[in-house]
This record gives structure tokens, sequence and C-alpha cells, in this order.
């Protein structure tokens, strides 16, 4: 039985009435458009010392301890979905560790559009490089003057939160992704083989002739975890019902995936059910051949395609276990493979600027 209604979208909740807007901005160094005009631009309007440049995990750790020491309203994160994935966890982390001996506020984030993958970017409607519209989002928040905050939940796999993260086919485009991409790093189309143009050069040449000559199924257990959990219809309905420690799917499959905001990188609706319960994960499981997909690529991409074979869960808790290693991502980055992942809601929430229903 429902105990809480379906909402429409996720939570929006209004900016709080602060006089501190105090605001950092943290740039990831590696990701795709963070380049030295992006630094120039912004260093006009942030003060030398809120203003972070990241080069590796142990710079994103310093960085995360000064903010969390100087306790800023609002923190920018620049670059993709793996920025903010590794930005939030050691934010998150250095909060945890602080509260264990006083209260310590958790900042709001704000996400500028500067990397590969935007999927929460996307979500919350952040301005695009055209015209330096990422510069007025900054001022904005600098300003207070931000139209308000969107609470986000997060996946928590092993301890890291993300927001969404996937074995099977999308992990494999994303491995094979990478592969084109450093194969042609040093080389003069070394550019042409990064964004769009390089996933699209992977799909038509690396990851779909490989699945029209394998098979593309491999069998798989999915497992409820301590909580109910339902299988949703298109009309976003609940459908059917799984108790407690039940066996969700059992059965050859393509794809698990899961999300709590509804896109992939360049606003794919890899998760249409996101965000509609509080506590909750879109959980995708698919058997869909990869020329069925391709064959309904538009539909898919605005998350409007329900084909037998591809069912969406929500659950708040669920183990995947494929009977062999398959490919895994985690936020767009491929993880390597896995053969069991522990899927849950995490248990604190974050809030990110929400510019929906802004003038950019």
């Amino acid at each position: 039985m429902w105990v809480q209604p379906f909402r429409a979208d996720v939570e929006q909740v209004p900016p709080r009435l602060e006089v501190d807007h105090r605001v950092a901005v943290l740039l990831n160094l590696s990701a795709r458009k963070v380049t030295s005009k992006i630094q120039r631009a912004l260093s006009h309007v942030v003060p030398e010392g809120d203003l972070y440049l990241s080069r590796s995990e142990l710079d994103a750790r310093r960085i995360a301890q000064q903010v969390v020491d100087r306790g800023y309203h609002t923190v920018f994160l620049g670059g993709g979905d793996g920025t903010l994935t590794c930005f939030v966890n050691e934010i998150l982390g250095q909060v945890a560790l602080r509260r264990q001996h006083h209260p310590t506020p958790t900042p709001r984030f704000g996400v500028l559009k500067l990397g590969t993958g935007n999927s929460v970017a996307s979500l919350v409607k952040a301005s695009s490089t055209r015209a330096d519209g990422f510069v007025d989002d900054v001022l904005r928040a600098r300003a207070g003057e931000v139209p308000g905050y969107r609470s986000i939940d997060l996946l928590l796999i092993d301890g890291k939160r993300a927001p969404f993260a996937g074995l099977g086919m999308d992990g494999k485009i994303l491995n094979d992704y990478n592969s084109v991409k450093n194969s042609f790093a040093q080389g003069p189309f070394s550019k042409m083989m990064t964004g769009a143009a390089g996933y699209f050069t992977s799909v038509a040449f690396k990851t779909v002739p490989y699945y029209l000559s394998n098979s593309n199924t491999v069998d798989c257990e999915v497992t409820n975890g301590p909580a109910l959990a339902y299988r949703m219809g298109p009309d976003g309905t609940p459908v059917e019902t799984f108790v407690p420690g039940a066996t969700i799917y059992q059965g050859p499959l393509v794809i698990a995936a899961a999300g709590t905001v509804p896109f992939y990188g360049f606003e794919l609706k890899m998760f249409p059910f996101a965000g509609k319960r509080r506590g909750m994960m879109d959980l995708r499981l698919g058997t869909v051949a990869a020329t069925a997909i391709l064959s309904n690529l538009g539909k898919m991409w605005s998350g409007t395609w329900f084909p037998e074979g591809l069912n969406d869960y929500l659950v708040k808790d669920a183990t995947i276990r494929f009977s062999r290693p398959m490919p895994f991502q985690i936020s767009g980055d491929a993880e390597g493979y896995r053969e069991e992942v522990h899927f849950q809601i995490a248990p604190e929430p974050i809030e990110v600027v929400d510019f929906t229903g802004a003038v950019h």
C-alpha cells in the first residue's frame, strides 16, 4: 500500500532567507569544457579565494576540507556527472567527520554545465557556456537570487554516492567510448573523439558490431532489499508489488541500471520515473535487443518507449547478481567489470540550485 503519494517531479523547495550567500566554485581541470577561457571568465566574478582548481582526487579531498571548514552557503561544481560525484562524496565525507565533534551544515550545491555528461545540470536547467550563461548562474547565487533549490536523492554504491549507475550495455558503451577516445588521444582526430561525436563513433563501430555478433543477454537475479518495491506501468502507476527480500527479476538481461535523476548524458531520459517518490530509485531492467533500441532511439531518448522486455521498478534497495562479470559504470565513468552490485538510496539527499523556470 502506498504510504506517500507519487510526486509529479523531484521535489523543489524554496530558497532559505539567509544573509550569507558565500559561494565557492570548484573546477575539475580534466573536464571537457573547463578551458582557460572558462577559468578566466569565472575569475572575473569569483574572488580568488573562492575559486578552486582540481587536477586529481587528492586535490578534490584537500579542496573539500577547505570548503567545509570555510562554511560556504553554496558550492558550484564545474564539470560533468563524474565531477559532481567526486566532489559531493568528498564534501559529504568531510561533513560527516566534523559532525562527530560538532554540528556541521551541509552546503547546497550548484552545477556548472561543463562536462561530457550533464544529467543533473540538465535536470536543474543549468546554463550552458553560450554567452557565458554559467557565469550568470554563479552571480545569481552570490546575490541570493536563485529561483529555488531541488532536493535530490542519490544512490549509494559501496559507500559512494552517485545520481546513476549501471551494468551491461550502458557500461559497455562507456568502456567502448573510453577505448575509442584513448586510441585517438594523441592523433589529429582527438577532439572529434570526445563528447557526442565520440559516443556516436564508439556505439556505431564498436558497441553495435559487438552485440550483432555476440549474445547480448546474461543470466541475472535481482533481489529486493528491506522495503517494498514496485514495478511501474507506462502511465506511472504501480502494477506489481514486491515484499522485502523478494526476487524482483530472474532470467536473461542486457542492462540493469538505476538512477535518482531522469537523465543520462545529452538529456537521454533513461529513468522516466526517477524522482517520482522520495527515497526511491528508478531501477531499469532490460532484455531488449540492441537493434530494437537503435530503431527506437528517439522514443527512448525522450523516455516514452516502454516495449515488452524493458521494465522500471521503484526500489529503495536492491542487489543485482549476474552469472559473469558485466561492464559497470557510475555517473558516466567506466568502472571496469562487476558480477554483483548492491544499489541503495543514500541516507541524506542533497539540495541543488535549481534554475527551472528562470530566464536564461
